[in-house]
């Protein structure tokens, strides 16, 4: 039996994610210093607003955020249901202690840095929370089709 391939939805979302999070891993781990004092934009400095800064942290986060990639592409590439569930789950694994984190470390911040650090949070987790439960659909649909079928 052929392993259960997700739709062009699925893959979308796989490829915003792996977007996200390329973006952040590369300036992270190859420009730390810049990463800290620009990020997400010049003149909105959130990573600093949490200092010290830490080369080997923000290094190490890069790093961590490129690996993600990797993962998020290889599901992109070939979205088994299997596979892409372990990297999604990986990705909510990092990415939800991740927005607490920052949800509950607000202080300092310009109101509308605090809210667009929210809400691109909140769009992050809302894209693999619902490519999660795609994917668990179409493995679902599957099942059915392939019993009803026998």
């Amino acid at each position: 039996m052929r392993p259960v391939v997700a739709g062009p939805a699925v893959r979308a979302g796989l490829w915003f994610l792996a977007f996200t999070e390329v973006v952040v891993g590369a300036w992270a781990l190859f420009a730390p210093a810049w990463f800290y004092v620009g990020f997400p934009a010049p003149g909105h400095p959130w990573v600093s607003l949490l200092p010290p800064y830490n080369e080997h942290l923000v290094r190490d986060v890069g790093a961590l955020s490129l690996a993600l990639t990797v993962a998020l592409v290889g599901a992109a590439l070939r979205p088994e249901r299997r596979l892409t569930v372990v990297v999604l789950l990986a990705f909510l694994t990092a990415t939800v202690p991740h927005a607490v984190f920052h949800s509950l470390h607000l202080h300092g911040f310009p109101a509308v840095d605090a809210v667009a650090q929210t809400v691109g949070f909140a769009l992050q987790l809302g894209v693999g929370v619902a490519v999660l439960v795609a994917t668990l659909r179409v493995g679902v649909s599957h099942r059915r089709v392939v019993h009803s079928s026998e």
